[in-house]
């Protein structure tokens, strides 16, 4: 398995006026998720039918900031987030969010490297 960047978050004080900035300057196609009331997709290339990408690029969301500190996350596929949570650890990160589930999709996790900076693991549901 590769372990690429595969979904990208953006949070912000006021999602219209970043929605317009991100549309307007790269053309993305950003609309409100469906049920869900305060997430937004965002397309930076075409999907398929189940969601996915159809070239080379990585797709991701906007939501309302949830605190002063909330920052923009990357999400890294991984086989398995109980793994690699195990791992940040060992290698001196630190999980700030312990694995979560994201209904029919995958589970996902928050963490800080060694140097503080924020990302997340993403570990897709097996069909």
């Amino acid at each position: 398995m590769y372990h690429t960047i595969v979904h990208f978050e953006i949070p912000a004080e006021d999602v219209e006026r970043l929605r317009k900035f991100y549309n307007k300057l790269f053309g993305w196609k950003i609309e409100k998720a469906e049920g869900y009331t305060d997430y937004w997709l965002i397309q930076t290339v075409p999907v398929d039918d189940q969601g996915n990408p159809k070239g080379l690029g990585v797709n991701g969301g906007m939501m309302k900031k949830q605190n002063p500190e909330h920052k923009f996350t990357y999400y890294v596929l991984v086989e398995s987030v109980d793994d690699y949570c195990k791992k940040i650890e060992e290698l001196g990160g630190k999980v700030i969010i312990p694995k979560m589930e994201v209904p029919n999709m995958g589970w996902w996790a928050m963490a800080l490297d060694p140097e503080g900076n924020h990302f997340a693991i993403w570990e897709e549901m097996r069909k």
